[in-house]
């Protein structure tokens, strides 16, 4: 089972991104950000929840169901 302190949501933003063949200027300028904002975002184990709605959006992927299906 998988605990909540062991979801890195940077890596799995960019995991999912590589498995859609998108790159992170396309999500970049998505959002919009820089490709330099994501490469930190990919880094940190948790992120702002707004910014995560919008990529969940943008990438067609829930990733607050991580969470909720953790327990």
């Amino acid at each position: 089972m998988t605990e909540i302190n062991e979801i890195h949501i940077g890596k799995r933003i960019r995991a999912k991104l590589k498995e859609q063949g998108r790159t992170t200027v396309w999500l970049a300028a998505q959002i919009p950000c820089t490709p330099n904002h994501l490469y930190k975002v990919y880094a940190k184990r948790d992120i702002n929840t707004e910014l995560l709605k919008r990529i969940s959006q943008i990438l067609g992927y829930n990733f607050f169901e991580d969470f909720i299906l953790i327990g």
